[in-house]
């Protein structure tokens, strides 16, 4: 029976569905302001594969995740590049879709925008007013009053006398107590006119934290079967929602929370606020070059081999642990994944199978994923699997292999085209490139290790096969040497098929 960690009784318990058969998933998204980092692609796979295993258990899924397109940083971003509201919010979601697709994450059945929420929001806002919760201040606010709420805290463990005010909460002298916060922001003059709703407080906007208690209650109803995010949001973000939806209308609003890890660079989280994060464009896009806010821009080129060893790197670290970002960690995700794709392109296959869930390989995956989600445990079995392939050359194997694989979004390119992809991530192309570096040392140049296009890589192939024909043995050593050193490794196979992948 699958067991999921719930972060608000910090207990691993089993999963229970209010309905039988039926699974609610409200993760919150991202706010659509600028590109997204290495620590939105963590919390992007790791959920993904949480509603992929919620599918193959077999529950029916409906699976939220929210957009945040309306914030003070999305206003500044539109102010300072003379746009309007929804010209950078439509930009940036369109990228963040990019990314999604890069990474093999599949889109959630639900992916509602917040200004499209508004007015659920101010019914909400109305009934916590009624109940004495929340307070229309001088200054044209909204607020919730915290103290009045007796189960403040339970999810971050934090007291009312321990918490101080400041946490991505503004402190104002309108507000009656400094741990306040806003449910509606009053318009103010220099906003432009497309950030503003009409309400029965003034024009003006929702605050980040009610936005969610909307469109999870409209979209799944309360109580969810999960909600979950990313680490940060537990305080105050998801502290906030638990006050504002069961104080305003009672009961648990959710039953089972849910946060991945942090991705951490050095001993800090990476975040755009500290300054050390690099984007997922960056990482797997076979250009470096940021494109600029254009429509066409949002698209880039991806890096196809390295676009999933980013999704593997992800994938094998447990969801809920701290997972340390470095070139060495990236260049070892790459080594492992190829090693996985070397086993399917040595044992050639055809179709596809049904997963064999009474082999002893399946059974140590489904053990390790009804374990809260423990991908590192499924990706051991997968390797257990391909030393098995290895040792049988059995293709059935190879491909029982591929369909547990694809339960975590892997292993579903063609190895041949998997391994023609050159990769950024190895030794060999660290060291040889002559481009700046990015951040803590992880190549800029994205074609390090792709100096001899495909041409001219089986131009080299047909004449060292010339070679070998004409006895030529030197001359064959010589071009495979020469091969070696561009980084294009040789295999050759029965029947004189050579086949080369880029180291």
């Amino acid at each position: 029976m699958l067991q999921i960690y719930d972060s608000l009784s910090r207990s691993k318990r089993p999963f229970t569905p209010l309905r039988a058969g039926f699974a609610g998933l409200y993760v919150c998204g991202m706010t659509v302001y600028d590109y997204c980092h290495l620590g939105h692609a963590r919390m992007l796979v790791s959920f993904d594969v949480i509603q992929r295993w919620l599918r193959a258990s077999g529950l029916q899924v409906s699976y939220v995740r929210n957009i945040t397109d309306i914030d003070d940083k999305i206003i500044k971003k539109a102010v300072q590049s003379n746009q309007r509201l929804g010209e950078v919010t439509q930009f940036f979601i369109e990228a963040m879709h990019a990314d999604e697709q890069a990474l093999g994450v599949q889109a959630p059945d639900h992916q509602p925008r917040a200004t499209e929420y508004v007015g659920d929001m101010l019914d909400i806002i109305g009934t916590l007013e009624k109940k004495g919760l929340a307070y229309h201040a001088a200054d044209g606010d909204v607020n919730f009053a915290v103290r009045e709420f007796s189960g403040y805290g339970k999810l971050s463990g934090k007291s009312l006398d321990d918490l101080r005010a400041g946490e991505r909460v503004a402190v104002g002298s309108s507000k009656r107590d400094p741990l306040d916060f806003v449910l509606w922001k009053s318009a103010k003059e220099h906003e432009p006119d497309d950030t503003r709703w009409p309400s029965v407080y003034g024009w003006g906007r929702p605050g980040w934290h009610i936005e969610c208690s909307a469109m999870s209650k409209a979209l799944l109803g309360v109580p969810l079967d999960i909600h979950g995010g990313g680490p940060d949001l537990k305080f105050p973000h998801h502290e906030n929602e638990i006050a504002q939806t069961e104080g305003a209308f009672g009961g648990t609003l959710a039953n089972t929370w849910m946060h991945c890890g942090p991705l951490m660079v050095d001993a800090d989280k990476m975040s755009k606020s500290l300054g050390n994060f690099r984007t997922i464009r960056q990482t797997i896009g076979a250009s470096t070059d940021l494109p600029g806010h254009s429509a066409e821009s949002a698209q880039y080129q991806v890096n196809p081999r390295e676009a999933e060893m980013l999704r593997f790197f992800i994938v094998r670290n447990h969801y809920r642990s701290a997972q340390n970002y470095a070139p060495d960690n990236l260049i070892d995700a790459q080594q492992s994944l190829d090693r996985l794709y070397q086993t399917l392109q040595n044992i050639p296959t055809s179709g596809s199978a049904d997963i064999d869930w009474s082999s002893p390989a399946a059974q140590a995956f489904k053990v390790a994923m009804d374990d809260d989600f423990n991908t590192a445990g499924a990706v051991a079995a997968l390797f257990d699997l391909a030393s098995q392939a290895n040792r049988s050359k059995d293709a059935g194997v190879c491909l029982q292999l591929q369909a547990l694989a694809s339960l975590l979004g892997l292993l579903q390119q063609d190895p041949k085209v998997y391994f023609q992809s050159s990769t950024r991530y190895t030794r060999r192309a660290l060291e040889q490139a002559t481009a700046a570096s990015v951040g803590e040392g992880v190549v800029a140049n994205p074609n390090a290790n792709a100096t001899l296009s495909e041409q001219q890589i089986e131009e080299h192939i047909a004449a060292r096969t010339l070679a070998k024909q004409q006895k030529n043995f030197a001359e064959s050593d010589r071009i495979r040497a020469t091969l070696k050193a561009a980084g294009i490794e040789l295999d050759d196979k029965p029947g004189g098929l050579t086949q080369w992948r880029r180291a």
